[in-house]
């Protein structure tokens, strides 16, 4: 199957979402939404995102930052992407540390996972 670029993708070897940037042979080339590391996935080891992944990731791509009120880690991450932000522009350095902070927030937030603590 072709992933068009933009869609959101899931790459089935670590039940990770991911968005489509770009295509080299048969390997697609992906990047977490919102930035942060590429990363090559073989077309077989892909399927398409849910609506709810998509929502998630949406959500994530257009804010600068989601905060659970009281979490430590989420106000060391968020202060470690400001630190990482040169005059306001996003450099590698800033997209990683923003995809970190995001992850986090994904991981032990997000609405709907049983992990999440609010």
């Amino acid at each position: 199957m072709t992933y068009r670029v933009g869609a959101y993708v899931v790459d089935t070897r670590e039940d990770r979402v991911a968005q489509v940037i770009g295509h080299r042979g048969s390997r697609v080339q992906v990047r977490t939404p919102g930035g942060g590391a590429e990363w090559e996935v073989p077309t077989g080891s892909l399927r398409l995102a849910m609506s709810a992944e998509r929502a998630e990731f949406r959500l994530l791509a257009n804010s600068d930052g989601p905060r659970a009120a009281g979490c430590p880690r989420c106000a060391e991450l968020d202060a470690a992407w400001r630190a990482a932000c040169v005059a306001g522009e996003r450099t590698s350095a800033a997209a990683d540390a923003l995809s970190r902070f995001r992850n986090h927030w994904r991981l032990d937030h997000a609405p709907g996972n049983s992990g999440a603590h609010a």
